[in-house]
């Protein structure tokens, strides 16, 4: 039976399937992993930074990293869906899980302003990885731009448009992240600001309040 109204739903995919084709178009918009596409032949991805539309009748394949999660919006064919061939997923477009029903979801996805993805994308995870696996040194935007061969100006407008943080703001909580998992697993403040690239402890200390609202003797898990 067509369908008739949309229908949003949140999958968690795992693996691979096969070429197949939906009566429906289907609207995808990653939360965490990533998803590799073929859509009648044309090779594709999907991950929380640019979210795609499948159109209707499209012949298409999908193989899907563990854990992978997607707000999937089922939708019958219209006009006004091309829009959303291919998006940044913005924050303001993230927030559309918490907006109700699906119609509504789709409604207000298609008010947002337009933000297309750029063809290239801004691989998030390839990013955090890198900054994760070098926390204690210095990463000027510069720095971080050189990843993607983007100017530092243009990086930065692209990572606070996809995911709200300015690139400062990212790496602080990428930092006070693991220095919050590494005072609870009782590791020195000393210790752990080298790690993660502050100049002292007293520094993450006051990162910590200031952020976090917590300090290291809160965050240390009691002796068993």
């Amino acid at each position: 039976m067509p369908l008739l109204e949309p229908v949003s739903t949140l999958r968690t995919y795992d693996g691979q399937a096969d070429v197949h084709v939906h009566d429906h178009a289907q609207v995808m918009m990653p939360l965490a992993g990533r998803m590799e596409l073929e859509v009648d032949g044309h090779a594709l991805f999907t991950d929380p930074s640019c979210g795609m539309l499948i159109p209707a009748g499209a012949r298409h394949a999908y193989c899907a990293r563990p854990g992978t999660r997607i707000l999937v919006i089922d939708a019958p064919e219209s006009a006004g869906l091309e829009r959303l061939r291919r998006f940044a997923l913005t924050p303001a477009c993230r927030a559309l899980g918490g907006q109700g029903d699906a119609a509504r979801q789709l409604a207000l996805l298609l008010d947002l302003p337009t933000v297309l993805a750029s063809r290239r994308g801004l691989d998030l995870a390839r990013l955090d990885a890198a900054l994760a696996g070098a926390l204690h040194e210095a990463w000027p935007t510069a720095r971080m731009a050189r990843l993607f061969n983007l100017s530092p100006q243009r990086f930065h407008a692209r990572l606070l448009e996809l995911t709200g943080r300015t690139p400062g703001d990212h790496l602080r909580a990428l930092r006070l992240g693991r220095a919050s998992r590494a005072l609870a697993r009782g590791a020195t403040l000393e210790a752990v600001a080298a790690q993660v690239g502050y100049r002292s402890g007293s520094a993450l200390a006051y990162a910590l309040r200031r952020d976090r609202g917590t300090g290291a003797r809160a965050l240390r898990q009691p002796a068993s």
